[in-house]
């Protein structure tokens, strides 16, 4: 049976690069094969022919030649990893889409164009995150290769899988990870009893990862903030922020629940949606 891969799309710009840079970094702590793709838009009943050539077969050519380029520089960042390009036509978020069914790990940017961080995210990647069969990595600003893992947890049953994917992202790095778990915010002070409580439930959620990992010192962070909020900050500083999904109901929308589309949006670092794959 052949490996699932990383998956990771790209534009070709300079942010776009960056972009592939962490997937390649990521398929090779993964040890997948890492699939580039280019997915190309456009009205062909618009497009002008000048000289030899149509216009499509020209931005054709342009973005195969890109995304070949891109292929060579993730080669060079992850020499002996498996590496596919491929230029492909459609509307980019359902294509992704397509992908993303045989994907271990979709990867994209937070915009298909521009270079701020602090741009909110682009509809693609929006719609990707939210509704693909399998994890997705938006990745937004600059890693901070020496900081922590942070992961957001509420007691849902997308924690176990959040746990899961955190203890073997920071395995993986060396890294400390920190889980992050809101709850009681209307009671200031807390009951020394009620935080007891949930730090006992919360110690015993980890107990099966720790077991699997027990080289990944964990800190656990109790509070009464916004997670949102406490993970948007923890970004600032984070190796990477992983979030869960709501899992597959009938209503695909709710994929993603308010708490990871508000740190996809704001996060300082790569964000992984962690998600089981179908």
């Amino acid at each position: 049976m052949k490996s699932r891969a990383v998956v990771v799309g790209t534009t070709g710009n300079a942010v776009s690069t960056a972009v592939v840079d962490w997937a390649a970094d990521e398929a090779r702590y993964r040890r997948l094969p890492l699939r580039i793709v280019h997915i190309l838009e456009w009205d062909s009943g618009q497009a002008p022919e000048s000289g030899s050539g149509s216009y499509v077969e020209r931005v054709w050519s342009a973005a195969a030649a890109a995304t070949n380029a891109t292929a060579a520089r993730a080669r060079d960042i992850a020499p002996g990893l498996e590496i596919t390009a491929d230029t492909l036509a459609g509307h980019p978020a359902g294509r992704l889409l397509e992908l993303a069914r045989d994907a271990e790990l979709v990867v994209l940017g937070h915009r298909g164009s521009g270079g701020f961080a602090g741009l909110l995210l682009g509809s693609v990647s929006l719609r990707v995150a939210a509704h693909a069969p399998c994890p997705v990595a938006v990745v937004r600003g600059l890693p901070n290769r020496d900081g922590p893992i942070s992961a957001g947890v509420d007691g849902s049953p997308a924690t176990a899988q959040v746990l899961e994917t955190a203890f073997a992202a920071a395995a993986a790095r060396a890294a400390r990870l920190v889980v992050v778990r809101a709850f009681a915010p209307a009671m200031q002070p807390w009951p020394a009893e009620l935080k007891q409580a949930e730090a006992a439930r919360l110690e015993e959620q980890l107990k099966s990862e720790r077991q699997r990992f027990p080289g990944v010192p964990v800190e656990i962070q109790l509070t009464h903030r916004s997670i949102t909020s406490v993970l948007v900050s923890a970004s600032v500083d984070a190796q990477l922020v992983i979030v869960g999904s709501r899992g597959r109901g009938a209503l695909r929308a709710a994929l993603l629940g308010s708490t990871g589309r508000h740190v996809l949006q704001h996060a300082q670092c790569p964000v992984l949606v962690a998600r089981p794959l179908c």
